[in-house]
């Protein structure tokens, strides 16, 4: 595998668990969440670094397989563009539903 795409699995490993360490002292409580408007602008920013920097994989090498890689670059792109239609509810299922399934995926690739 290229340099430039491990580095860019450790960008989303590393946001991943970045996001993670905001829940790290404290349960995953969405009413808590959607109160912190830093966690959330932090979460939405490591969401964002996820999203570029998966993209920029599909662009070096379409071959690689991670679930869902286009919705995640979708996402970021959503976030950015269209922030004003990103809701908590929508930032907190990727939270709790898609970022540990992708952490395993990306934690599987760097150790083949």
């Amino acid at each position: 595998m290229d340099n430039e795409i491990k580095t860019w699995l450790y960008d989303i490993l590393n946001a991943i668990v970045e996001i993670e360490s905001f829940f790290a002292d404290r349960p995953k409580d969405f009413a808590k969440f959607q109160a912190d408007l830093r966690t959330k602008r932090a979460v939405e920013r490591n969401i964002e670094i996820i999203g570029e920097a998966m993209s920029r994989i599909l662009k070096q090498d379409a071959s690689i397989v991670i679930t869902n890689s286009r919705k995640i670059v979708d996402v970021r792109n959503r976030i950015i563009r269209g922030y004003d239609s990103v809701s908590d509810d929508f930032i907190w299922g990727i939270v709790v539903r898609h970022l540990p399934v992708l952490k395993v995926e990306i934690e599987k690739l760097l150790n083949d």
